[in-house]
């Protein structure tokens, strides 16, 4: 009898959660966030969250943000760019409504590289069609590539999916909720 009462609450909740989602509009979309290590992404996760920089160390294994947006739940799943740990990212892609690949845009020395590991990425049949948004950040340092430069050495002029390249400065904020924003409409027509 518990069993069946805790069932029909659990459907009950379950329902009424999805009828709240519906009726007022916040729709849920799971993001993974990656990059080569030291990009900026754990950074840029907590100043969305948060809206203020805090202090990170290098992330091993995964941080798990929700960011509520113009209507959109992001669960953002950061996961940490090391060469060793990048071969797990490929377990970050099931049911995604969008992917943040973040560079950065100051480290020119490591492009070609960042070039290599995002074509990895994006021959990954999951991610078939899910939108690309890719955060340049660390512009507000002296030698930042302007992102025509960046988008040109990941070769994105040949990528069919949807995509875009944003300018940001995590200390700043500068840029980042203009991505979001980019993100958030590619994501409602994906999933439409």
């Amino acid at each position: 009898m518990f069993d069946s009462i805790t069932r029909m609450f659990s459907s009950f909740k379950l329902k009424i959660g999805k009828l709240f989602n519906t009726s007022w509009g916040v729709r849920d979309a799971r993001i993974t966030m990656i990059g080569l290590d030291a990009a900026g992404k754990s950074t840029m996760l907590y100043k969305l969250r948060l809206g203020e920089i805090v202090s990170t160390i290098p992330t091993i294994g995964f941080n798990v943000e929700t960011v509520e947006f113009k209507g959109v739940r992001f669960n953002c799943w950061d996961v940490g760019g090391q060469d060793k740990i990048r071969p797990l990212w490929r377990h970050y892609y099931k049911n995604l409504g969008g992917l943040i690949y973040v560079i950065d845009a100051n480290d020119r020395d490591r492009l070609s590289e960042a070039r290599d590991e995002l074509n990895n990425v994006l021959g990954a049949p999951e991610l078939a069609g899910v939108p690309l948004l890719i955060m340049a950040n660390k512009m507000d340092l002296p030698y930042a590539l302007p992102v025509s430069d960046i988008a040109a050495a990941l070769g994105l002029a040949a990528e069919t999916r949807p995509w875009y390249i944003q300018a940001t400065s995590c200390l700043s904020g500068d840029g980042l909720y203009e991505g979001l924003d980019w993100l958030r409409t590619a994501h409602l027509d994906f999933v439409s």
